[in-house]
């Protein structure tokens, strides 16, 4: 006899074969089993597996939950797999164990090799549901009274009966989710509308493949983000404006199964496991600010967000040498999350002069190397954050610095760029002229005063460090629309981050 693998076992315990006489088939599960799991449910994880299964049965669209289920059994259309989906997608896994006796990642390999039960687009408005707070879905029906006037906005509304009521108004289906893209960017909610974008490029993809469009394709949610980032141009033409705005076009990749995570914040969280921030404090954050503008607002921001901050003014190379070296030896790197280091200073294109006058700088490639495994062994997989600002003194002949991506065909273009050698870098690099300096020598950086603000929004500040950066993109590009040429700004973001990382405590 064969001895089946434990995880089955609900297979086997719930199959059966209907003859003629009306026993029930290996595609119904037991009346007792419905009642059972239904109890176990509370309102809100009931309506979403309501939702889920609303493509399912139509017909029942005002019916209860027990008795979506019921139809569903009888209609043979509720397998034993059906329901461990179901319990799946609501993350209800004590349940998988306790009732059906089978493991998350049971039901997860089942759904990366046979179809699955829920529409992706029911997947992907249910896992938006999760990570949307409560005053975002009032900021949403608010948005949503010039579009749905005649619409009921109770002030208890989930996002999941918004929705509903946005399809019986034929202004949101599966293929036709841009007026809740629009929503999303103007709360700032821009990984809700990196979703969407992955879960649209997967429906191209299947269209293409001449597979089943928006139905039983990959999870809609599973990302994987580029590691590196693509430079931006702060000399946009005009005609980018909009390329630019909505850049997360670019950073679409052919998405990877990943689980679904059983234990921590809901909140925000992708099926990419992050960064553990959960560190007190997260990390040491080291300022040197060479120019004197910044440091105030920086110390407070980054202490705000729960940094040991270490800042230094006005140091020459000599001293920031020792500063970094002194940093990068503390012991304790071991026990927090991440590292963070800004650098404000004169300099030329790949090095900075601290406070130095006569010299040829310090190349800004080997501040990085200060912190590898080698260096700081207790940043080893952790995230490394370096944020430099650059006021670029001029040479004899004026070098274009532009590296933000340009919609033209400029062919002066630099696109040598400093790219983070190993893992877990994250690389913010700006630049504009010195003279800058010369005509508001008080001034802070706009491209730091933009990082300090987006980081101190409730909102924004949810997001992972990369959709902040692609705020910060937006607000430089507005900026040099308007600025004189020798006050734009150069922004180039480069990184080897491996997962999502989020600047708060997950």
């Amino acid at each position: 006899m064969v001895k089946r693998h434990s995880s089955n076992v609900f297979v086997d315990r719930l199959a059966y074969s209907r003859h003629s006489n009306g026993v029930m088939t290996a595609c119904q599960v037991p009346a007792a089993l419905i009642h059972q799991i239904q109890e176990e449910l509370d309102k809100e994880e009931e309506e979403m597996m309501v939702f889920l299964c609303r493509d399912l049965a139509p017909d029942l669209a005002t019916a209860d939950l027990r008795e979506i289920l019921a139809a569903l059994n009888e209609r043979e259309k509720l397998s034993p797999v059906g329901l461990s989906e179901l319990l799946y997608r609501v993350k209800r896994f004590d349940l998988l164990r306790r009732i059906l006796n089978t493991e998350k990642a049971t039901v997860e390999a089942h759904l990366t090799r046979s179809l699955r039960l829920v529409p992706d687009y029911r997947v992907l408005m249910v896992e938006i549901n999760e990570n949307l707070e409560k005053e975002e879905v009032g900021s949403l029906l608010f948005l949503l009274r010039d579009y749905t006037p005649r619409m009921k906005m109770a002030k208890d509304k989930s996002f999941l009966a918004l929705v509903i009521d946005l399809e019986k108004l034929n202004l949101v289906a599966p293929n036709q989710l841009d007026l809740i893209e629009n929503c999303f960017q103007s709360i700032h909610r821009i990984d809700l509308i990196r979703k969407i974008q992955n879960y649209k490029h997967k429906a191209l993809m299947s269209s293409v493949h001449s597979q089943p469009v928006y139905v039983n394709a990959r999870p809609a949610s599973l990302t994987n983000l580029n590691l590196i980032d693509p430079p931006y141009n702060s000399g946009i033409q005009n005609g980018s404006k909009e390329k630019l705005q909505n850049g997360l076009n670019h950073t679409l990749a052919e998405p990877v199964p990943m689980s679904i995570q059983e234990s921590g914040s809901a909140s925000h969280k992708g099926t990419d496991e992050p960064y553990r921030m959960q560190s007190q404090p997260l990390g040491i954050c080291l300022i040197i600010d060479c120019i004197g503008n910044d440091a105030d607002v920086l110390e407070e921001t980054f202490r705000g967000l729960g940094y040991d901050v270490h800042c230094h003014r006005y140091l020459n190379i000599a001293t920031m040498k020792q500063t970094l070296l002194d940093v990068a030896s503390l012991q304790q790197h071991r026990n927090y999350d991440s590292f963070i280091c800004i650098l404000v200073s004169r300099g030329s294109h790949q090095g900075i002069f601290c406070t130095d006058i006569t010299c040829s700088g310090f190349p800004l490639e080997q501040i990085k190397n200060y912190f590898t495994p080698d260096s700081c062994p207790g940043l080893l997989g952790k995230p490394k954050l370096f944020f430099i600002q650059s006021y670029i003194v001029p040479e004899n002949e004026q070098e274009c610095t532009s590296l933000l991506e340009v919609d033209g065909n400029d062919k002066n273009i630099v696109t040598k760029v400093i790219i983070p050698r190993g893992a877990d870098i994250f690389w913010s690099h700006c630049k504009v002229d010195a003279s800058t300096l010369e005509k508001s020598s008080t001034s802070c950086s706009y491209y730091l005063r933009c990082l300090a603000e987006l980081l101190r929004d409730p909102y924004i500040r949810k997001l992972t460090i990369s959709d902040i950066h692609t705020e910060l993109n937006g607000r430089v590009y507005k900026w040099n629309e308007t600025a004189e040429p020798c006050q734009q700004y150069s922004l180039l973001l480069q990184h080897t981050l491996t997962k999502e990382l989020f600047l708060f405590p997950t």
